[in-house]
């Protein structure tokens, strides 16, 4: 039995680990939730990593997202120029007679598409070389084809013409009728 007391009795040691084993307890309750409740705790390598991951994986997603609406508006403004030329197209089909077109003559929409070729191709070339040889042009072609050019195309090309060229295709724009000096003079307008 003496043996037996003397095992049930607590020692200094057995007293001291139970101390120890208690204080870390309560030290660990009071930590957890420092940690869960303010998220500045300590974390892991790897839980650092999966963080910066995330982060990373997000930044890029909201990038990609922002570059897809960004897609989005274009096509839906760019529809909408369609569906704008499309009604003024059918509005303009609508107030012409049947078979003529703006011009009053049928078939001229086939006409057209030569203009609108050399427009494109004027456009593209440099002015300094394109003035010279739009002004050897008739002056109801160069007319059509200006019309169907970029404003600021048909300046720079009305700039590399001779001033007497210019005149003659201001005044056709204008909707004048030009006559010719035969003196080379300058050009008068005829209303």
């Amino acid at each position: 039995m003496s043996v037996l007391k003397a095992l049930t009795r607590p020692t200094r040691l057995l007293l001291g680990v139970a101390a120890t084993a208690a204080i870390a307890n309560a030290i660990a309750l009071a930590a957890a939730p420092q940690i869960a409740g303010t998220g500045t705790g300590e974390t892991s390598r790897l839980g650092a990593s999966l963080q910066d991951a995330t982060a990373r994986r997000d930044r890029t997603a909201a990038a990609d997202r922002r570059k897809l609406e960004m897609r989005e508006q274009a096509v839906r403004a760019g529809e909408a120029r369609l569906a704008g030329q499309m009604k003024q197209q059918q509005a303009d089909a609508a107030a012409t007679p049947s078979g003529a077109t703006a011009s009053g003559t049928p078939g001229a929409a086939g006409a057209q598409v030569p203009y609108d070729n050399l427009a494109r191709i004027y456009q593209t070339m440099k002015p300094n070389r394109a003035g010279p040889i739009f002004e050897k042009l008739d002056i109801e072609v160069q007319k059509e084809v200006a019309t169907r050019m970029r404003e600021r195309a048909t300046a720079q090309i009305m700039a590399n013409m001779s001033p007497g060229a210019a005149v003659e295709l201001s005044m056709a724009l204008a909707g004048r009728k030009v006559i010719r000096n035969p003196a080379g003079g300058a050009a008068r307008a005829r209303p």
